[in-house]
């Protein structure tokens, strides 16, 4: 708040209002035929680019050089004659030194006129001050963009997160750590195209708009379009329009995606969300594995500039290869005893009691088996692991496992308990496709709404032939939790969706 915002002359009067102060000077910049609201300013340094090329200064020294800057007032010092307007960019944050004997009385006025949160443009050289900051020495200052609101004095570490979260636009002014949270998933996702490109893959597009939903168990939003007078789902995964363009016969695709699911929120799930999509003919398992790991270790290479990091105090190593371990393995391990499809679906069930699984009566072996993981193991697998062998009955997309039909040739990668990636040697059978989306419909007959539709024309391209492939989903919001030591979902995404503000 600026030294004019919300001053009283006597105690115990009402303090003025600093939207009101601030509406008051754009109309009085207006009516002296001034606009508040430039449309352009040239600058030729960033503050990062001063701080770089003049951090040799000593104090008490001056530059000749002139600068032109802009950004927004983050703080104002008025000592009469002088004043020190520190101006955050893009970049950093430097200060201005202005004095009226530089500026003269009528540039010095526009300075005492600023208020904190205002965006502007200064044009001067660049010194060191005797206290030994780096500074710039205006000559002229011009108002681009006059600010109504003042900026918070607490939003640093504010407790109500939802405030944050819903004025993302602030919380990114006022807390750099959160600007440094995007910068990083930014890279990281650039740093994963560079990847994918270096292995031959080509960056795709499909539609995100779909007439059945497919590619995953999960509740779809609903839309209509009123020309073709139709009901579309916002998808829910593009998996079956990229396996399309296999059979088309390209070799390698993926696509860097929105996805939505109709489900709940919570630290780890938004209803809208980015995943990597990657499909590869002639490979496997093991090529999705051997993928992933270098998907991996080069997004964290970027940002942490190597294998090792701290996630919520717990030191997690991304050096590969990964242990590859199944999914009856591990939950016979956290269960000990036996749990596999030797035991009944009665005895499973039993168990699922014994360990607080709810149960719903609809379910076989493959779902019971993978709800006890869920309970016992996954939340406790810190270290990069890959889990395979996924039952046939969660996994309707995947290819089976020779001589064990009711498992799956599919994978989970989990880290820090949470699962940051999926993949399938993929099912290439027509025939067999057709059975098991039989059984979706099947199970969204009986009620659950998150079974998949069945979707005739991918049927028909497998049925043109689709060659071995594997196929990979990698949760970007995820792994930049991880690389970023991020605790919810909410902090990496900038709009996370929120209930009504009241």
């Amino acid at each position: 708040m600026s030294d004019n915002e919300g001053a009283n002359t006597q105690e115990g009067m009402p303090v003025e209002d600093p939207f009101a102060v601030r509406r008051a000077k754009r109309d009085a910049l207006i009516e002296s035929g001034e606009t508040p609201y430039k449309d352009r300013f040239d600058f030729t340094h960033r503050a990062s680019d001063v701080i770089a090329e003049y951090g040799h200064l000593e104090a008490g020294d001056d530059s000749a050089d002139v600068v032109a800057m802009a950004g927004r007032v983050v703080a104002k010092r008025d000592q009469g004659k002088v004043a020190f307007v520190v101006v955050r960019d893009a970049t950093e944050d430097i200060q201005l030194f202005c004095r009226v004997n530089v500026l003269g009385d009528d540039g010095y006025e526009v300075v005492r006129s600023l208020d904190v949160g205002d965006w502007i443009g200064a044009t001067g050289t660049v010194l060191r001050t005797r206290r030994g900051e780096l500074s710039v020495s205006p000559t002229e200052i011009v108002l681009l963009s006059k600010s109504l609101r003042p900026l918070p004095e607490k939003f640093h570490g504010l407790t109500d997160t939802e405030t944050r979260y819903r004025q993302r636009y602030v919380d990114l002014v006022m807390n750099r750590e959160v600007r440094d949270v995007f910068h990083a998933r930014f890279r990281i996702i650039s740093a994963i195209r560079r990847h994918m490109e270096s292995q031959g893959f080509l960056e795709v597009e499909t539609p995100m708009l779909h007439p059945i939903p497919g590619g995953a168990t999960a509740r779809p939003f609903v839309t209509h379009h009123n020309t073709l007078d139709m009901e579309f789902y916002l998808r829910i995964a593009p998996e079956l329009y990229l396996k399309r363009l296999l059979v088309g016969g390209f070799e390698r695709v993926y696509e860097i995606n929105r996805s939505f699911r109709n489900e709940g929120v919570s630290i780890r799930h938004n209803p809208e969300f980015t995943m990597l999509e990657a499909y590869q003919a002639f490979t496997n398992l093991d090529g999705m594995m051997d993928l992933t790991e270098g998907i991996v270790a080069a997004a964290a290479q970027e940002v942490l500039g190597g294998l090792r990091t701290s996630y919520q105090g717990v030191d997690v190593d991304l050096t590969g290869p990964w242990p590859r371990r199944t999914m009856i393995e591990l939950t016979s391990e956290a269960a000990g005893e036996d749990v596999s499809f030797g035991r009944t679906a009665d005895e499973l069930r039993e168990l699922c009691s014994t360990h607080g699984v709810p149960v719903d009566d609809s379910w076989g072996k493959g779902k019971l088996i993978t709800e006890i993981f869920e309970k016992l193991v996954e939340g406790n697998l810190v270290q990069p692991t890959f889990v395979t062998e996924y039952p046939l009955e969660t996994s309707p997309l995947a290819r089976k496992k020779p001589g064990q039909p009711e498992l799956t040739e599919r994978f989970e990668l989990i880290i820090t308990g949470r699962e940051i990636a999926n993949a399938f040697s993929e099912l290439i059978d027509p025939v067999d496709q057709r059975e098991r989306f039989a059984k979706q419909i099947e199970a969204k007959a009986s009620g659950d709404d998150e079974a998949m539709g069945y979707d005739e024309d991918y049927l028909r391209a497998m049925e043109y032939g689709m060659p071995p492939a594997g196929g990979l989903g990698i949760g970007i919001d995820r792994l930049v939790m991880l690389l970023t030591d991020s605790a919810s979902i909410r902090d990496v995404l900038l709009f996370p969706h929120m209930r009504p503000e009241a």
